[in-house]
């Protein structure tokens, strides 16, 4: 469908127009061309005189977040070769290499700002987390395994333990004087950790803690550091005293000596050569008798007595469960940022390429087309660049609310239980996103982006288990939810008779509306022949939320309604019920992180004060929010909350944006700042250009000296 909405109205400008952008400058021309280049005609219009301006430095200040300072010293870390990853190293180099890395950030005392004062850190949770996250700039492996080190085995000790932990282990950790593994997931059992089959069995005689993994399945496995370097654990097991199994709790346990070699009953294999992540040296450990002592339990949240009496602040066993592991979310926080770094990574590469790579002529006689001028380019890459905007400020937003909750400052129930909600929801959405866009670039970028040394395919490979390591993404969809289900059932709590009748009534009315067809009905009347008018409708920030919105309440009021009667069934029954539902479930849990999303870009975007910069995010904003919509279109078409005039409007209006947005999108990957020593993609640094501007410059020279040879059909004509 043509979009026949007015130029005039449709390019006015929300606020007062900024000068013309200036274009972006471009590499030299080669050395031995004498005569420069015939400038090649576009594909996109000529920009009208009131065209935007971004302001690259201010938006690109906006996008480091709260914690800018920080990230900007991280990067600067990250841009040394020292930290780089080396394509081609054999596992075993790479391992090594990553460890030396390890002892580099100690040195610079890079890792340790989460960890309390008492013991040389700074406090600072959000900040540590910020700087992190940038490590995936230099090599994933080395986020990984630092992540591993400090915001897994040290964060265990940090939060499970109570002082007498800290003042014991903290230090080793922190110096890299004790490397260890987080022992959580077992070969039987990831996600579903309070399942594991791992026991520590008290033993009052001894006053010891016996450990055992009982069957095959209980393998503590993919766990990183067991391989080759940890020398101890924190190793989650169901507690076990006087015959009663309290559940999963944290436990500090030696795994070698001095020379490398496994304690007794314990043993362990390499997980080998993986998909990726290749740096980190993931293995499986099994325990048999292995005896540590009472206070080797991390008590926080659980004690065990000398005489065996347990006892816990925490009286609900499952509260206990999820505040135990809540207190370890900062690495799904981290994995948040990491993929949304990774992505922007990768637009940066593919746009810079599209930018410079020439193919095919149909606009002219003489010269090939630049490929982001496109339509199709455009609508591979721009969408996927609104997004990353979108998890950007979506990301500083939660990693604020993580500080707020470690720091202390907002610290109830509610804050945590949001905080996880708010984990269980992006980091599905900006791991798989990151998934998809290394792909999409890659393949944009065709045969420059299959090689190593362009850094997507290494990407895409060591980014694959992110979304399904500190949690699969589709189990943590499936907690968010539960979370929806239950703000939705309590908005009912203790309602009478008369409250709940009315609701069923306004429900009944809603789906008769929707379902007759009165509402669309209403719609086609409304726009028909007006194309113009469902697009200045549809890029109303009000309008936008509204559909996004919509959808997520009406899922989740349409699945509550039919798991209503499931209370009052047998468990199998119920279950079952349940399990139909499972993915509408997921499905509206991943629009409610989507609405995450687009609520944090459109509140970054009302603090955009440059006016250039505020109308071209106004755009971006748009092409995700109405991006949304069109992947979901059939959802709105079925039920009645677009007309197929207004929903024909949707992708109409969306070419339009990839349009505008064209001649901004290399300001918009930017001000991202990753610098040629970030990307090390050598069809990002310009080499394109250079062959382009060769090229160009040869048929030229060719064309004026009048030796260029004639096309033959060219010479049939004649």
């Amino acid at each position: 469908m043509v979009d026949t909405a007015s130029r005039t109205d449709d390019l006015a400008p929300e606020t007062s127009a900024a000068p013309a952008s200036t274009p972006a400058s471009t590499p030299p021309t080669p050395t031995g061309t004498s005569d420069a280049p015939i400038p090649a005609p576009t594909a996109t219009p000529v920009a009208p005189a009131n065209e935007p301006k971004v302001d690259v430095e201010a938006l690109g200040r906006q996008l480091l977040g709260t914690w800018a300072d920080l990230r900007l010293a991280a990067r600067e870390r990250a841009a040394d070769p020292a930290l780089h990853r080396i394509e081609g190293q054999s596992m075993d180099e790479h391992r090594e290499r990553v460890l030396e890395q390890m002892k580099l950030l100690v040195e610079q005392g890079a890792v340790h700002r989460a960890f309390p004062k008492s013991v040389g850190g700074h406090d600072d949770h959000g900040g540590n987390i910020a700087g992190f996250e940038e490590l995936v700039i230099a090599d994933p492996s080395l986020q990984i395994k630092a992540g591993v080190q400090w915001g897994l085995f040290g964060a265990a000790v940090l939060h499970l333990g109570t002082t007498p932990h800290h003042e014991k282990w903290l230090p080793g950790i922190m110096s890299l004087e004790v490397p260890g593994a987080f022992a959580m997931t077992e070969t039987g059992h990831g996600s579903d950790v309070a399942s594991i089959g791992t026991t520590a069995t008290y033993d009052e005689a001894t006053e010891e803690f016996v450990i055992d993994t009982p069957f095959r399945g209980a393998w503590k496995d993919y766990l990183g550091n067991a391989a080759v370097h940890g020398k101890d654990a924190v190793l989650f097991a169901q507690l076990i005293t006087k015959g009663v199994n309290h559940g999963v709790h944290a436990f500090y346990v030696h795994l070698r000596d001095a020379d490398g070699n496994f304690l007794p009953g314990i043993g362990g294999e390499d997980d080998g050569l993986k998909g990726g992540l290749n740096g980190i040296d993931n293995g499986r450990l099994h325990f048999t008798d292995v005896r540590i002592p009472r206070e080797n339990l991390l008590n926080r949240y659980g004690d065990v007595a000398a005489d065996g009496t347990y006892t816990s602040p925490i009286a609900s066993p499952g509260r206990r469960f999820f505040t135990m592991l809540g207190t370890l979310v900062q690495g799904r926080v981290s994995l948040d940022g990491a993929a949304t770094a990774a992505a922007a990574m990768a637009l940066t590469i593919a746009i810079e390429y599209g930018t410079q790579r020439r193919q095919f002529n149909g606009a002219s006689d003489t010269d090939e087309e630049v490929l982001l001028d496109y339509q199709r380019h455009q609508r591979r890459l721009l969408p996927k660049l609104a997004t990353v905007y979108a998890q950007t400020f979506a990301h500083d937003e939660f990693l604020v609310k993580f500080d707020e909750v470690f720091s202390g400052k907002a610290d109830s129930d509610d804050d945590r239980q949001d905080l996880e909600t708010m984990a269980a929801a992006l980091k599905p959405l900006s791991t798989w996103h990151a998934l998809e866009t290394l792909q999409e670039a890659r393949e944009a970028c065709g045969g420059a982006g299959f090689l190593a040394e362009n850094r997507l395919v290494g990407l895409r490979q060591d980014l694959d288990v992110y979304v399904t390591f500190e949690g699969d993404n589709n189990v943590l969809l499936q907690l968010v939810a539960k979370r929806l289900l239950t703000d939705f059932s309590k908005q009912f709590a203790g309602a009478d008779a008369g409250a709940l009748a009315r609701y069923v009534v306004s429900q009944t009315a809603e789906r008769a509306y929707h379902g007759t067809g009165l509402r669309r009905l209403a719609q086609t009347i409304a726009d028909f022949g007006s194309t113009a008018r469902s697009v200045s409708e549809l890029r109303d920030e009000e309008t936008q939320r509204e559909l996004l919105t919509d959808r997520v309440e009406t899922m989740i009021g349409e699945i509550a309604g039919r798991l209503r009667e499931a209370r009052k069934l047998p468990k199998a029954d119920a279950a079952a019920v349940f399990n139909r539902n499972q993915n509408e479930l997921i499905e509206a849990a991943r629009a409610h992180g989507e609405l995450l999303q687009w609520e944090a870009f459109s509140r970054a975007l009302a603090r955009v004060e440059d006016a250039g910069t505020k109308r071209v995010l106004t755009w971006l904003r748009d092409l995700f929010g109405l991006g949304l919509v069109e992947q979901h279109l059939a959802w709105y078409l079925i039920h009645g909350r677009l007309s197929p005039q207004r929903a024909q409007a949707v992708s109409a209006y969306i070419d339009r944006l990839v349009e505008r947005l064209r001649p901004h999108a290399l300001d918009l990957v930017h001000a991202f700042g990753y610098t040629d020593e970030h990307l090390r993609a050598k069809i990002a640094t310009g080499a394109e250009q250079e062959r382009q501007d060769e090229a160009r410059a040869y048929y030229a020279a060719q064309r004026k000296a009048g030796t260029l040879p004639v096309p033959e059909k060219s010479a049939k004509q004649r």
